[in-house]
């Protein structure tokens, strides 16, 4: 993330630059989208710092959802500089774009875009080994600037190559619009974390862990399975049923076991896992109880 800001420096500066050498609403386009990434990551270092600290008296869950706002603010800025990029463009399609010194221009965009390459795949890369939200959503925030970078590249280097300057605000609209599909994305992303949708996945990996319990006789059976993502964490929560006769001590070993099995399906992150014990008559004996075995792909999924 340190580098990820440093950069952003870097690539506001370059663009800006470029576009007051040539005057290309393209250029301006890109430089606006680098303003927004670079408020963006910064806000993205303070939810990354803030989201691995420890649980605390009046966060025992831990600090870890700030991702999803840091996504969602991020999202909301890139719609900003999508909408703002619009107009420029909308504008100088109508009176006609003033372009000068092009190839001077083409040469930083072409250097700069090369440099968020790298950065973006490293950032996503990290991310996804380490299940941060954070550094997933601010390295394909920098993958979109770069082929924000790369559509005006050619879109000036045609303009360049053919002398119609009105290509120069269409590729400008171009790029907003692939901008306002990411700001789409990232604000999907971050509601969805904020409600605690289950993800398909996450159900089917965790239904397969169970079952596979079932069959090897740790358990006799589950119900009521739900689970939530919050960041790198997994948390699962069920009720697991065992034999009338069988002691709560070796029922809550077998419970371990069953958590150990679910580790190793998400060996990639950290699982938190809650199992409530009941004997196998716990339905039948209890009134207003389960009557009927329950459908786990039809209870509760998600928070």
């Amino acid at each position: 993330m340190g580098a990820s800001l440093l950069i952003s420096f870097l690539m506001l500066g370059g663009k800006m630059t470029a576009y007051f050498i040539t005057g290309s609403a393209a250029i301006f386009s890109d430089a606006i989208e680098s303003v927004v990434h670079l408020f963006a990551t910064g806000f993205a270092g303070f939810s990354l710092w803030y989201a691995v600290r420890p649980p605390d008296r009046g966060h025992p869950y831990g600090h870890g959802k700030i991702a999803y706002f840091s996504a969602g603010f991020e999202g909301g800025l890139i719609l900003i500089a999508a909408l703002s990029i619009l107009y420029s463009a909308a504008l100088d399609l109508i009176r006609g774009p003033e372009l000068r010194q092009l190839n001077v221009g083409l040469w930083i965009i072409a250097g700069l875009t090369a440099v968020n390459l790298a950065l973006g795949l490293s950032l996503v890369y990290v991310g996804r080994k380490h299940n941060s939200l954070v550094l997933v959503s601010n390295g394909q925030h920098v993958l979109t600037d770069m082929w924000t970078s790369l559509g005006v590249v050619v879109g000036v280097g045609l303009v360049e190559v053919t002398g119609f300057v009105w290509l120069d605000p269409v590729v400008a609209i171009i790029v907003a619009l692939n901008i306002l599909w990411t700001a789409f994305r990232l604000v999907r992303r971050s509601v969805a974390g904020l409600m605690e949708a289950a993800d398909p996945a996450d159900t089917q990996a965790i239904l397969e862990a169970l079952d596979e319990a079932v069959r090897e006789g740790l358990i006799s059976g589950y119900h009521q399975v739900r689970h939530r993502r919050v960041n790198d964490q997994l948390w699962i929560e069920c009720h697991l049923l065992f034999p009338e006769a069988m002691s709560i001590t070796e029922a809550h070993r077998r419970s371990h076991t069953v958590e150990d099995t679910l580790a190793r399906r998400f060996a990639e992150g950290e699982i938190v896992f809650t199992a409530h014990l009941e004997p196998e008559s716990h339905d039948a004996g209890l009134p207003g109880g389960h009557t009927e075995p329950v459908d786990p792909l039809r209870s509760e999924q998600g928070g």
